[in-house]
């Protein structure tokens, strides 16, 4: 069989690049081509075929894949069509509170922008957080509820950025026997090791107004996703 063994989808801001870093160091993983293929949310005039060659066939005791945290945002079509592909895809998505996820986003873009944090005015930040593009990358449960109308819940991994931070090793022992590999690799790599960030940008807190705001924006959607999740999630929307 052709094409990837397992995709991850997200979410941005989510600790997916030092998944990548991690998950590349073992020796049963592949990569080829790359972390991000973007194929499915901005390629497919290249079409399946290309994508699929990507990977190449599927060898015995090896799992190859990308992390395009742009497909958790994809249509049912788009799932669809990938289920088609390759129905035995295993799926994984990690979620970041979305007000750090939202507020993480914005200090990229205004790097992006060639402008400073001071450059940029609360209406600056305000507008990129009600953005079309913003609000789907922090719209979690929606994405799960697609993914799931397609693919079996069993396939997909959901978890939570904050155990990623607060037990890594852990956190690649449940992704790896997820994906189907040995954990033990990651035993003999030193806890400084695994807790090393990876491609962090600009610090700075989120001033009130607009922690207020986000609280605003995706209180009802962090209700709504802990019940989905059956996981309380009421943390996120606590003030600091």
């Amino acid at each position: 069989m052709i094409g990837p063994n397992f995709l991850g989808i997200g979410a941005q801001k989510s600790g997916t690049t030092w998944i990548y870093e991690n998950l590349s160091c073992h020796p049963h993983v592949r990569f080829p081509g790359g972390k991000e293929i973007h194929f499915w949310n901005a390629r497919r005039d290249l079409g399946v075929t290309w994508w699929l060659d990507q990977f190449g066939p599927r060898q015995p005791g090896l799992r190859s894949g990308e992390i395009t945290p742009a497909y958790a945002t994809v249509d049912t079509d788009t799932i669809h069509a990938i289920h088609e592909l390759c129905p035995d895809l295993r799926l994984f998505y990690v979620l970041r509170n979305p007000i750090d996820r939202a507020w993480s986003a914005a200090r990229m873009a205004v790097l992006r922008a060639e402008m400073t944090l001071d450059e940029a005015s609360e209406h600056w930040f305000l507008d990129h957080f009600r953005s079309a593009g913003s609000r789907r990358r922090g719209a979690y449960g929606e994405a799960i509820q697609r993914w799931r109308s397609v693919f079996p819940a069993e396939q997909l991994m959901v978890a939570l950025f904050d155990d990623l931070q607060a037990q890594p090793r852990a956190f690649l022992s449940r992704l790896c026997g997820h994906i189907g590999i040995e954990a033990g690799f990651y035993e003999a790599v030193p806890e400084e090791a695994l807790r090393r960030a990876v491609f962090t940008g600009p610090s700075a807190p989120l001033p009130p107004p607009l922690r207020r705001a986000l609280i605003d924006q995706y209180g009802e959607a962090v209700e709504t996703l802990g019940h989905l999740l059956r996981i309380d999630l009421s943390h996120w929307l606590a003030e600091p």
